[in-house]
C-alpha cells in the first residue's frame, strides 16, 4: 500500500520537482535544515529560531547527505513523508470502519488541494499530521506503546501535534469522572460495529499516562532551546505575532469561523460536505446484504470529534495568519466521517466519491473567488515560477545592482542555494509593497533597482464587495487581525519612487516587476501628491 501510494504521489508531483523553495520553506525550513546539514546544529543561525522541533530538518539533512542538496531531493523526502501520512489515514480509517471507506478516505485527503500542495513543501505541518494519524490509529486499536512512538514523533514534528493526545488524555480522564467514577462501575458495554469491533470500550485509564508520555521529547527538546538560546517558544517577534497579538475575543470568533471554512468547505470541500448531509438527512439508508451498514462506532466518532474540536479552539486562538495547512492534523477526520456517511446511506457511493474527488482535483488549478493563501493549491507554482523569471532578468541585467525589496525575494536574490540566482545580490529589505512603505524609502539612494511582487492572493471584486461599509469592516478587520494590506501595483509605486518598469509579468492573480530607479527625490515630490 505504501509503495502503490508513494508512486501515485511521485507521478503526480513529478513536474513540481525541480521548483526552487517558496515562501516559509526559503524563509527558515531549508536554512535550519541546512544548518543541521553543514554545522550539526538543531537550532538555526542562517535564519532566527522559532523553535520549531528539528525532526523534520533532520529528515531532510539525511537525504541530501545520502543523495545531495538538491530540490529535488528535498522534494522527495517531504513525498515519501506524505505517503506515509496517507496511510496512516488508510490505517486509520480502516480500523474505525472498513477498507472501502479506507481506500476513499486516503484518496479524497490525496486529491485534497491543500494536502496536496504540501505534500512537496518543505514544512512541517503535513509530517505532524501524518504521524498525528497513526498515533490516532494505534489509539483506537489500543496499542499502548505505539501510542507513545507515534504522537512524539507528531509532537517532534510540529509543536501544535501535541493539541491530539493532551485533548484524547482530557477526554479520558472526563470519561473516567463523568463514566465509571460517578456511577462506581466498571462500564463494560460494548457497542459492536460492522466488523465486531467494539464501539464503545471501556474507559482506559492507563492510555492517560501513555498520551501525556508523548509530550515529554517535545518538552525535553523546548528545555535544551532554552539553555541554548535563553527562550523556550521561539524569538520574542514570533511569539508576539502568533500568540500576544491573537489574544482577542472578537479576532477568536473571526479565527473560529474561517477554522469551520477550512474544515467544511474551503478549498471544494463543500462538496463532500454538501454530499454527506444530503445522504444524512434525505436519503433512505441502504441495505447491505439483509443488513444495514454500520455507522462508525460512537467511541470512535466522539474520538474524531475530540480532536477536531481541539483543533479549531487551539487553531483559532494561537497562530497569527489563519493557514489552512494548521489544519492539516484535522481535515482527514471530517473526510472519513462523511465518507462513512455515503458509503453508508448511498448505493452508488463511489460515483459521488469519484464527482467530489474531481471537484477536489480541480482546486489544484482553480483559484477561488476569495482569498487564499498561494501554498494550498498550484497558486505556489505560479509564484515561483513568476520570481525565477524575474529575478534571472535582475541577475543578468544588473548582476552587481543593489536590490530593494520584501520577504523572502530579498532572500531568494540574496542565497542562490534556494534556487533562484547563481550568485549572491546585495538586498535591502522592506516590509511589504504599501504605500506608507514605499513613501518611506522614497529619496534614499542605498538601492538601485526595486523588486516588487504581490505578497498577497487579490481575488476579483466579488459581490458583496459592492456594499462599502461592508467592504470598509471587512478590510479593517483583516489589517488589524491578520496583518492584511494591499500592495501598490507597479505603476504607482515607479511614481513615487521616480523609477521605470524595465520588467513585469502577471501570472493567474499574481503578479512580479522590476523597477530601475531615476529621480528619487523628484517623484517624492510629485507622485506622493497623487496619494
Amino acid at each position: 500500500m505504501f509503495a502503490a501510494i508513494l508512486v501515485v504521489i511521485f507521478l503526480l508531483h513529478l513536474p513540481l520537482l525541480q521548483l526552487p523553495y517558496f515562501w516559509d520553506e526559503a524563509g527558515y525550513y531549508i536554512p535550519a535544515a541546512r544548518d543541521v546539514l553543514l554545522t550539526g546544529s538543531l537550532i538555526p543561525h542562517t535564519t532566527v529560531s522559532n523553535a520549531h522541533p528539528p525532526l523534520v530538518m533532520l529528515w531532510l539533512a539525511l537525504w541530501w547527505k545520502i543523495a545531495g542538496y538538491a530540490p529535488a531531493v528535498t522534494r522527495s523526502a517531504m513525498l515519501f513523508l506524505a505517503a506515509f501520512a496517507l496511510l496512516g489515514v488508510f490505517r486509520l480509517a480502516n480500523a474505525v470502519s472498513n477498507r472501502e471507506v479506507a481506500l476513499a478516505s486516503t484518496v479524497c485527503t490525496a486529491l485534497y488541494p491543500v494536502f496536496f500542495a504540501q505534500s512537496s513543501l518543505a514544512q512541517v505541518d503535513l509530517a505532524a499530521a501524518g504521524f498525528s494519524f497513526w498515533g490516532l490509529a494505534a489509539f483506537v486499536e489500543g496499542r499502548g506503546i505505539a501510542i507513545v512512538f507515534w504522537f512524539a514523533l507528531a509532537g517532534l514534528a510540529k509543536e501544535t501535534a501535541i493539541i491530539a493526545p493532551v485533548a484524547l488524555a482530557a477526554y479520558e480522564v472526563c470519561g473516567y469522572a463523568f463514566g465509571r467514577y460517578r456511577h462506581g462501575l466498571p462500564d463494560h458495554r460494548s457497542d459492536k460495529d460492522e466488523n465486531g469491533r467494539d464501539g464503545k470500550s471501556p474507559v482506559a485509564l492507563g492510555n492517560i499516562p501513555l498520551l501525556l508520555a508523548s509530550v515529554i521529547p517535545l518538552a525535553i527538546w523546548y528545555g535544551y532551546h532554552y539553555l541554548r538560546m535563553g527562550y523556550v517558544f521561539g524569538n520574542p517577534e514570533y511569539v508576539r505575532y502568533n500568540v500576544l497579538l491573537t489574544v482577542a475575543p472578537l479576532r477568536f470568533v473571526l479565527a473560529f469561523l474561517l477554522r469551520l471554512w477550512q474544515l467544511f468547505g474551503y478549498m471544494h470541500l463543500w462538496v463532500l460536505t454538501l454530499a454527506a448531509l444530503l445522504a444524512l438527512w434525505m436519503l433512505v439508508p441502504e441495505q447491505d446484504s439483509g443488513s444495514e451498514r454500520r455507522a462508525i462506532a460512537p467511541r470512535s466518532r466522539t474520538i474524531f470529534g475530540v480532536v477536531i474540536a481541539a483543533y479549531v479552539l487551539a487553531m483559532s486562538l494561537i497562530g497569527g495568519a489563519v493557514l489552512a495547512r494548521y489544519m492539516l492534523p484535522a481535515i482527514p477526520l471530517t473526510i472519513i466521517l462523511f465518507v462513512s456517511v455515503l458509503w453508508r446511506r448511498l448505493r452508488d457511493w463511489v460515483v459521488v466519491i469519484a464527482f467530489v474527488g474531481s471537484a477536489l482535483v480541480a482546486g489544484w488549478f482553480w483559484n477561488p473567488p476569495y482569498g487564499f493563501a498561494p501554498e494550498d493549491n498550484l497558486a505556489y507554482r505560479d509564484y515561483v515560477v513568476l520570481h525565477q523569471n524575474a529575478e534571472q532578468f535582475l541577475e543578468a541585467r544588473y548582476p552587481m545592482a543593489r536590490v530593494l525589496s520584501a520577504w523572502p525575494a530579498s532572500d531568494e536574490i540574496a542565497r542562490p542555494w534556494l534556487g533562484y540566482v547563481t550568485r549572491p545580490m546585495q538586498a535591502e529589505r522592506i516590509e511589504n509593497f504599501t504605500l506608507d512603505q514605499l513613501v518611506a524609502v522614497a529619496g534614499r539612494f542605498d538601492y538601485d533597482v526595486v523588486l516588487m511582487f504581490s505578497t498577497k492572493y487579490e481575488p476579483p471584486p466579488a459581490f458583496w464587495d459592492r456594499w462599502q461599509p461592508l467592504a470598509r469592516l471587512r478590510e479593517r478587520w483583516k489589517a488589524h487581525f491578520f496583518g492584511y494590506h494591499h500592495d501598490l501595483p507597479p505603476a504607482a509605486a515607479s511614481r513615487i519612487l521616480g523609477a521605470r518598469i524595465v520588467y513585469s509579468e502577471r501570472l493567474h492573480g499574481q503578479w512580479i516587476a522590476v523597477l530601475e530607479m531615476e529621480r528619487p527625490q523628484e517623484a517624492l515630490n510629485s507622485g506622493a501628491q497623487d496619494f
